[in-house]
């Protein structure tokens, strides 16, 4: 693990924005994880520290290797994790009505100041088994930061290391572009994925523009 963070809004001296996508909040989990977290604060334990490693089991594509990716956005919920009223709310009337009122009092004062992040470098070529990162913090903010950093990362990863692998097969003297906008998952899988065919060995990004051939990633 060679990076190190401390979410608590600020990143090597700097102000952390919100993730990219606005369907990226503390909701984009499952309520398995709300129930695990009231668990723990029912039991007075939701502060106890915990360590949680995110790794896989099984190279993409049959390959040998895969490509690390979506750390960026999972620095930026962690720096912006925070409920609102409304998700709040919706939190309360997805749960059972014998929840207490003082689990959701909790929830308006949660954070993750008390999170650390140790994680590998993001485009780094990765291996099964190995751990991606590293979560440490309170149990129950751990727990509800599991879903959605399992998610960001599994996207990217995957269409990063299907990137690096057509950059292998078509060597450096070829121009790669991006073009799987009207074939991803949905809009978000179309915007994201440029970017990590960029990290995984493409050039550029071909979108809406009809006049223009090329809009190069220039990051």
């Amino acid at each position: 693990m060679d990076q190190q963070v401390k979410a608590n809004g600020n990143y090597s001296g700097r102000v952390v924005e919100g993730p990219t996508n606005p369907m990226v909040t503390p909701l984009l989990t499952d309520l398995y994880q709300f129930t695990m977290a009231y668990a723990y604060w029912k039991a007075n334990k939701h502060q106890e520290r915990a360590v949680f490693d995110l790794y896989f089991r099984k190279n993409p594509f049959g390959g040998e290797y895969t490509v690390f990716a979506g750390l960026e956005e999972c620095i930026r919920l962690i720096a912006n994790f925070k409920f609102t009223e409304d998700e709040i709310s919706f939190i309360r009337e997805s749960l059972p009505g014998s929840c207490e009122d003082g689990f959701f009092d909790y929830l308006r004062g949660l954070d993750c100041s008390e999170v650390e992040v140790y994680s590998i470098t993001e485009g780094t070529v990765v291996f099964p088994k190995v751990p991606l990162l590293r979560i440490e913090g309170p149990i129950a903010v751990v727990q509800l930061l599991e879903t959605p950093l399992v998610n960001l990362i599994n996207y990217a990863s995957l269409v990063a290391t299907n990137a690096a692998r057509h950059r292998f097969v078509a060597g450096k003297s070829k121009i790669l572009l991006e073009f799987g906008l009207r074939r991803a998952q949905g809009p978000d899988g179309g915007i994201s994925a440029s970017k990590y065919c960029y990290l995984g060995g493409f050039d550029a990004t071909r979108k809406w523009r009809k006049n223009q051939d090329m809009e190069l990633l220039q990051r």
